[in-house]
């Protein structure tokens, strides 16, 4: 398979090329318009460049992770978000239909959303099952169930051969300081290197369903080899973990003494208090299983920011 890559240097887009090439697919990554990490550059807004990276990469199978994916920033600006990630895939859609007619062969789409879809639900739903449906409680996660929407329509009625999956909270080596996990862990890092012992959190309440970026990025690999097109796939690991917990494993991997504090700032407008899912389908489908335990991410996010800090 030869594969494009959008969102490619990013925190999941740097495994996911990983994966790909470990399972021998030739593999193409593009990142945006000002990457200078030697990738092909795309810009979502700009149709043009699109084309020219169908062009210039001739793939049969897209992996479409490019978007603005922090939910406070969508918060702050959600135009920005919805152009991003609700007319950005609507430019990769169109896109990918005009390869496919001057290629002459079809192009398998993966499109990354995000269990932020799900919003709020009651804890009977929990796990939740894919066709639970959507109920999102800020502009990210509306932005990635409209651009869901704008993906089925185009494979129930042009044909395009594309995938949705769903990825639950995943943690691991790269992620940006701004996520939960790598924030309290750069702190631990910092403390453990003689700062201040003072810790910074936001709401430790709640539940979230933890997954390694790298059984992340294996289950997308496996979902384009041999996934249905026009089905939607949960990624997670099946089991809600409270952050106070997330917590107190980072704080034993780091052997220091902390004071926690609570920080508004920290602290969303309106936050889901547990969402968990069902990996059921996603294990039918391609036989995959999580190969990384929570203590192995977190003790590799830890130690990655750690080495950072020396």
């Amino acid at each position: 398979m030869r594969a494009l890559v959008t969102g490619a240097t990013g925190f999941v887009g740097r495994h996911l090329v990983d994966a790909l090439r470990a399972r021998g697919h030739e593999t193409i990554a593009a990142g945006g318009p000002d990457d200078t990490s030697g990738a092909l550059p795309i810009d979502l807004a700009d149709e043009q460049s699109l084309h020219a990276a169908f062009d210039v990469s001739q793939p049969d199978a897209v992996f479409h992770l490019a978007a603005q994916a922090f939910v406070p920033r969508s918060i702050e600006d959600p135009q920005e978000t919805y152009r991003a990630n609700v007319l950005g895939t609507a430019n990769v859609l169109h896109a990918l239909r005009d390869a496919q007619r001057r290629f002459g062969r079809s192009i398998r789409l993966l499109f990354v959303s995000s269990a932020e879809v799900y919003g709020a639900q009651p804890p009977e739903a929990m796990p939740l099952v894919e066709t639970r449906a959507a109920n999102p409680v800020n502009p990210y996660a509306a932005s990635k169930a409209a651009a869901e929407a704008l993906v089925l329509g185009e494979a129930r009625a042009l044909g395009v051969q594309a995938i949705i999956t769903r990825a639950f909270n995943h943690i691991g080596p790269g992620q940006n300081e701004r996520f939960v996990v790598p924030s309290l862990a750069a702190q631990l890092a910092a403390i453990a290197s003689g700062g201040e012992p003072v810790l910074l959190v936001g709401n430790l309440q709640a539940k979230r369903d933890f997954l390694d970026v790298r059984d992340v990025a294996l289950a997308y690999v496996l979902l384009a080899e041999r996934g249905t097109p026009g089905e939607t796939y949960n990624v997670c690991s099946g089991t809600a973990v409270a952050i106070r917990d997330v917590l107190g494993e980072l704080i034993r991997i780091a052997h220091v003494a902390v004071e926690v504090r609570e920080d508004p700032a920290r602290m969303r407008s309106v936050d889901v208090p547990v969402l968990f899912g069902d990996n059921t389908k996603l294990r039918a489908a391609v036989d995959w299983t999580p190969q990384y335990s929570l203590h192995r991410s977190l003790q590799d996010v830890y130690r990655q920011l750690q080495m950072s800090r020396t």
